[in-house]
């Protein structure tokens, strides 16, 4: 069983209290994950003012060859993970084995992150809207005779993660690239990706005392937001809520991503069904980017009936089989519980499973001690319905038709929207509509993500300010020659 220590900015710490990773599949023990406490976090940060002018002083120039490095430890050394080395396919294979989520999901996530970490210049350009790199140095820049300056908002960047997907990882991965050090909490199921982010980092130079790996309790999670300048945070709707009037924390919580249809491609739905089914269950349908919503003026039963055929064919496959397209929930309660919430909500009058009456078996499909839930397609007869604006853990979509000309006005909250129009007007409106945060024009899935724009908040606005700034010309600085 591999031992997890806590990286107390440079001082690997093992405590006395650990938490017990076991394999989803087995309930044999994988790992131990050292914990920290409230007071060791607060105690830890009080080093960050320092740590933060070491980061800011090294080029920026090589703090991005740094990344390069990381990205080839990331992916083909064997790097520290506690008191043993793993592979990238070993770790790939932990990763899996504690999570539920399939060996081939989790190898094609880890390489987002890979990814971000060799193109981190592109990343950078995109979150920055092109700011020369070297305004990172001097904190300002002059673009065409106008003065762009920022000043840093945090001694320390502080990240609460998740255990769902290794590719929110990528979210994260550039506060080194703006010298900001780096605080992560991981989640409990996974602490394997960003333990072995920060191993990567290390090894290609970055500095050890920016680097926090700090496994920790609710309450240290609460104290990791509260005590951090800036910090980001995953959860649901509820576990957010009382964060979401603060500005210190960046939320990414529940997306409720959808696809629209314009009037003029409500009749071309066919030509649009791989789309669908793409955006929908892509990734086992866990990422927020995933439509959990299909908004149409027509054909709103075709379209339903259509996904539904798709998706029948869906089975519950083991954790290493190539194939696999949904992730086994690590704990079958949780799967349990989300069952059981469709099926509350279909008690209410006015929607119907079509998966369910396509495939003519449960959605919920269980074996030892996994779980697993089947693609799930249900038509709605209103957006008021308790189904209507649901996400969950699973390729899950409500289909539902609404009069195109106040589709926009209803649809409320939208992470991320794919409008099917090539109608000037609709395009127009989406554009214009506040609901939007993403928005794909034209037949690009929800979950279809460019590196250089970034969705549900931007890390560089969050992590630095811009301010005015005006030199006065040197003559007027200098005394006058006697």
């Amino acid at each position: 069983m591999i031992q997890i220590p806590a990286l107390r900015f440079g001082k690997s710490y093992t405590s006395l209290e650990k938490a017990t990773l076991v394999h989803h599949v087995t309930g044999e023990p994988v790992a131990e994950v050292s914990q920290v406490t409230g007071s060791m976090i607060a105690r830890d940060l009080g080093n960050m003012e320092r740590a933060h002018k070491e980061l800011a002083a090294i080029p920026i120039r090589d703090i991005l060859a740094m990344y390069k490095k990381a990205a080839d430890y990331f992916l083909n050394a064997a790097l520290p993970c506690g008191d043993t080395e793993l592979t990238f396919d070993q770790y790939v294979r932990n990763l899996s084995a504690t999570t539920g989520s399939p060996i081939v999901f989790c190898d094609r996530n880890a390489r987002k992150v890979h990814y971000v970490l060799g193109n981190i210049e592109e990343v950078i350009g995109g979150l920055t809207r092109g700011l020369p790199l070297e305004a990172l140095d001097s904190g300002y820049s002059t673009a065409n005779g106008r003065m762009q300056a920022f000043y840093p908002t945090t001694d320390v960047f502080g990240a609460v993660l998740p255990s769902n997907s290794p590719g929110v990882h990528s979210l994260w991965v550039p506060s080194i690239a703006f010298k900001i050090p780096l605080l992560l909490k991981p989640g409990r199921e996974e602490p394997w990706t960003p333990y072995r982010v920060l191993q990567a980092f290390n090894r290609a130079g970055v500095p050890a005392n920016v680097l926090g790996f700090l496994p920790t309790d609710h309450a240290g999670s609460a104290d990791i937001l509260r005590l951090c300048g800036r910090s980001m945070a995953f959860g649901d709707d509820r576990s957010m809520a009382p964060y979401k009037n603060d500005h210190r924390v960046e939320i990414h919580g529940t997306g409720y991503s959808k696809i629209l249809f314009g009037a003029d491609q409500a009749e071309k739905w066919e030509q649009h069904l791989d789309l669908m089914v793409e955006a929908i269950a892509a990734n086992g349908g866990r990422a927020c980017v995933n439509a959990s919503a299909v908004w149409t003026p027509k054909n709103a039963d075709a379209i339903a009936t259509g996904l539904a055929q798709r998706f029948a064919g869906v089975k519950a496959r083991p954790w290493d089989d190539p194939h696999c397209e949904v992730s086994a929930f690590a704990k079958s309660e949780v799967a349990e519980a989300i069952n059981n919430m469709v099926d509350e909500g279909l008690k209410t009058p006015g929607a119907r499973d079509v998966t369910q009456e396509v495939r003519g078996t449960p959605r919920l499909v269980k074996d030892g001690r996994c779980a697993w839930l089947l693609p799930t397609v249900i038509r709605c007869d209103s957006p008021e319905h308790p189904l209507a604006n649901k996400e969950f853990l699973f390729p899950y979509a409500s289909v539902i038709e609404y009069p195109h000309a106040d589709v926009l006005k209803r649809i409320g909250y939208t992470l991320a929207a794919t409008a099917l129009t090539d109608d000037a007007a609709f395009i127009a409106e989406c554009l214009a509509c506040p609901n939007i945060e993403r928005l794909n024009i034209g037949p690009l899935p929800t979950n279809r993500l460019t590196w250089d724009q970034p969705h549900e908040g931007n890390l560089f606005t969050h992590l630095y300010k811009q301010r005015a700034l005006q030199h006065a010309p040197r003559a007027a600085r200098e005394p006058a020659a006697v």
